[in-house]
């Protein structure tokens, strides 16, 4: 044998794919040889940060990845080559996250959530990194202008509102604070909608958001779960006389993984979001193509595509509600099985799964994954029922975001039999369970039984998942102290009978002072900056505290001043450009923009627009002059099946229209809708404000994000006592907040006024009603069934009842907003005592008092 033969034998072939890591690097690098080992060592060396670095790999995408040159290259061009350049930079932090998370057998948390509203990434990575100008530096000298680069980027269309910006706030706060988790979402082919106005009407369009290289997605074709539905479901006597249930699907899908990387500011870790996008087992049915059955051929492949293809599939009618069911399950079935693998790689008794797996509920979309956790702990790895269902409740935790009980999701029980046999039988013997302990707690009570019941008992029965959270989870939490304090004495009174108040608890929201602040406010994010000295805030939000040491120096305030009038010119300029409307800067803004609801009452805002343009018409000269001119600004998307929400879109879209073009009132008003609103118009939108409305009814919001972005940005807030409103206002003071409006303990007084007291409508809103049904905004016939809200359908939302107060507050903006000075010093302490409303302050409270995990610091 020749001296290179054996030299060859030698090198012992360990490669081998691990989907995270070994458990123990130390010993699996003992069985290669070293001469293997230092070459791997030797050229797996992260590529370096510098800015010559960054030109190099930047020309070498150009050349090889996107096969292009430099006299062949676009801004497109170039956002893709420094994204590819950024993602390499990734890679290396988010392989070293896994290996350390999966060599320190750390507790992993786990976010199950149907939304990552995760907006632009390239940005955000730049910052978090710290290479933001370096890099800005050298696309500048290859010939580009790195704003001009960022704003190539499409959002990904992975979410639509509040829950899923929560979502990607709380992922960033997890990498940055260095804790173990992982993100669990679908990866939608088209999100939700793209949102265009046709004659003043929302219109849906696909968002065709993928139809490029994600280059911040990583493709994991190897990674494949088998997801079933339907078929039936047998029983056998073990080994141990234990029944045991066997499920074979009548239909199979496949979920294949996609992973987007999610940097920590400031740190070596970098976690990850796992997104599952659907495909058929079975590719192509080539016999029925060739007997001419080419529609049949590919019949497979469609039905399974559609699971992932859209965000909230239109639920309207029985083939909606089936696909929304498939959705949820096929999501959380893939997630499970992954988290599963991952915990088998422990070696780990299954007793122990607690310890070591921590997932937390987004809402209810993935409350069936109670269902399947006890069906693979029963059915597939042989537990016993009460030793399954124990390990299931101490890994749970679910956080509640509605008061509504119209908004409380629950699905037909014969849907859920027909597409998950197996798990419909484990809910029915779960709420069986559950219900005899209730009876033998409370045997006298038997409401009590009908109230906790996981099953609804109608025609058909339906499947509470509110109720199915609630009894599988050691902790459902609230998102603020209202909402908290509400869920525990309205919709979940009767469990905090039962099970005691310690169950339930309260983690208000917050938000990633990264993203709405340090990202997109960056001249006021380097203003402060300054001030304080160092970027420690930007970890530490209650830093912002010391900013009032500031607040007399007068050279302070106007740069302040100067900020925000350079924000709002931007967003003047986007507007024009978007909307062809020219607003003055110099105006007051005034600002809504969320998702178009009715108890969000956008609504009343009109309304009120509508009471203002009046006004304003029968103004002599001497009293206009003395009135603050005002944009309002509205954006949002309304479900596609929510006829009333589009109506709204509607009539501030005919309001806009005349008030707009109206020259008697000399600029002082405006009205805007700005479509399609996203991650990214909000970045431009927020720190251009000068007030947002929060005017949700009282006990309706659960929380609200958007409130702590604005006034994160030095805006202030109009708004009533409901979510978060509550705790910015304990927070930034009376002074600097403009309350309004009925509390919460008076609302389901007045509703009932309403219905049965035939209550008269509040006058100056009748004046109000009365102009849109003269004509003066279109055809008012369009606009009946809005105004039919507030009479046939009794006010619900009660604009009646807060519209008096709600002018009021108007006034008392204007009044305050004529005193620049002042109006300066309070948007100064707005921002400077927002530190509690962080996602950090709020990741921290889950990892202590819910997840009972611990940091894990990436060492490079």
């Amino acid at each position: 044998m020749s001296t290179e033969a054996v030299k060859s034998t030698k090198v012992p072939t360990h490669h081998k794919r691990t989907y995270t890591g070994y458990a123990d690097l130390k010993s699996e690098k003992e069985k290669w040889a070293s001469e293997t080992w230092k070459l791997w060592e030797k050229y797996g060396v992260g590529e370096a940060d510098d800015k010559d670095s960054f030109q190099k790999s930047f020309v070498r995408h150009v050349t090889t990845t996107l096969a292009r040159s430099a006299y062949n290259i676009d801004n497109f061009s170039a956002y893709q080559a420094t994204a590819h350049t950024v993602r390499d930079r990734l890679i290396k932090r988010w392989n070293d996250t896994q290996q350390a998370h999966t060599e320190g057998d750390s507790k992993r948390v786990y976010y199950l959530s149907l939304e990552f509203l995760l907006g632009r990434s390239l940005d955000n990575a730049l910052l978090n990194l710290g290479l933001k100008e370096s890099y800005g530096d050298g696309v500048e000298e290859l010939g580009f202008n790195m704003e001009d680069v960022l704003d190539q980027e499409v959002d990904a269309a992975l979410g639509n509102g509040g829950l899923g910006r929560l979502a990607a706030c709380y992922m960033d706060s997890l990498a940055t604070l260095n804790y173990p988790a992982w993100g669990y979402g679908l990866r939608y082919t088209y999100g939700i909608f793209q949102q265009r106005l046709k004659d003043g009407y929302q219109v849906e369009f696909p968002d065709y958001w993928l139809n490029f290289d994600n280059p911040w997605e990583l493709p994991r074709l190897d990674v494949v779960v088998d997801v079933n539905f339907g078929g039936s479901v047998s029983k056998y006597t073990d080994e141990l006389g234990q029944v045991r249930h066997v499920w074979e699907g009548a239909e199979q899908v496949q979920a294949v993984a996609y992973d987007v990387p999610i940097p920590g500011y400031d740190t070596n870790n970098c976690i990850n979001i796992r997104l599952w996008s659907s495909k058929p087992k079975r590719q192509f049915d080539l016999n029925r193509f060739n007997e001419g059955q080419y529609d049949q051929a590919v019949d497979e492949q469609m039905k399974a595509r559609n699971i992932t293809a859209v965000l909230y599939p239109n639920d309207n009618h029985m083939v909606g509600k089936e696909l929304r069911l498939k959705q949820q399950y096929f999501w959380v079935s893939a997630s499970l099985s992954d988290i599963i693998r991952r915990f088998k790689k422990t070696k780990a008794p299954f007793s122990s799964f607690a310890e070591r797996v921590a997932i937390q509920l987004n809402d209810t979309h993935p409350a069936l994954a109670i269902v399947e956790l006890q069906r693979i702990l029963v059915d597939i790895e042989g537990l016993t029922w009460d030793e399954a269902w124990d390990i299931v409740v101490d890994t749970f935790a679910f956080t509640n975001h509605t008061i509504l009980p119209e908004a409380m999701e629950k699905w037909p029980v014969p849907m859920v039999q027909y597409l998950l046999p197996r798990h419909m039988q484990i809910i029915f013997d779960i709420n069986l369970f559950f219900l005899q302990k209730v009876e033998q707690k409370y045997p006298e009570d038997r409401d009590l039984l009908a109230k906790l019941s996981i099953i609804e008992e109608s025609a058909p029965q339906f499947v509470r998942m509110a109720h199915l959270a609630i009894v599988g989870s050691h902790r459902v939490n609230g998102v603020a102290k209202l909402h908290s304090t509400l869920i525990k004495e309205t919709i979940f009174k009767d469990f905090v009978r039962y099970y005691g108040s310690d169950k339930f608890v309260n983690k208000t929201n917050g938000i990633t002072p990264r993203r709405w602040l340090h990202q997109a406010n960056p001249r006021l994010s380097k203003l402060i900056t300054e001030k304080l000295g160092n970027k420690d805030w930007v970890k530490e939000l209650s830093l912002l505290k010391n900013l009032e040491k500031f607040i007399g120096d007068k050279d302070f305030r106007k740069r302040w001043v100067e900020v925000k009038r350079t924000n709002k010119v931007r967003l003047a300029k986007y507007i024009e450009k978007n909307t062809g409307i020219l607003v003055n800067a110099n105006a007051l803004f005034d600002i809504q923009v969320k998702r178009i609801h009715e108890y969000k009452r956008q609504f009343m805002n009109i309304l009120g627009v509508i009471h203002r343009y009046n006004t304003l018409k029968k103004m002599s000269a001497k009293e206009a002059s003395n009135v603050v001119p005002r944009v309002v600004i509205f954006g949002g998307k309304a479900a596609p099946g929510y006829y009333i929400a589009k109506l709204v879109i509607k009539l501030i879209n005919s309001v806009a229209d005349v008030v707009n073009k109206d020259h008697s009132i000399h600029d002082l008003l405006k009205v805007v809708f700005i479509p399609d609103y996203n991650v990214s118009v909000a970045e431009i939108i927020i720190p251009a404000s000068d007030i947002s409305q929060h005017i949700s009814t009282a006990g309706t919001e659960a929380s609200g994000t958007s409130n702590m972005k604005f006034v994160l940005n030095g805006g202030l807030i109009l708004g009533t006592v409901d979510g978060a409103n509550i705790e910015i206002h304990e927070e930034i003071g009376d002074e600097n907040i403009f309350m309004f409006g009925n509390l919460a303990d008076k609302v389901e007084d007045l509703r009932h006024a309403h219905r049965y007291r035939n209550v008269p409508m509040d006058p100056t809103l009748q004046k109000v009603i009365n102009d849109i049904e003269s004509g003066q905004f279109g055809d008012p016939r369009i606009f009946s069934p809005l105004i039919n809200t507030l009479t046939i359908g009794k006010d619900y939302y009660l604009i009646s009842d807060d519209f008096d107060s709600y002018l009021r507050a108007q006034e008392m903006v204007d009044e305050a907003y004529k005193d620049q000075e002042e109006w300066t010093i309070k948007s100064i302490y707005c921002t400077a005592r927002m530190g509690k409303f962080s996602s950090d302050r709020a990741i921290k409270e889950y990892a202590e008092s819910i997840w009972n995990t611990e940091p894990v610091p990436i060492n490079m």
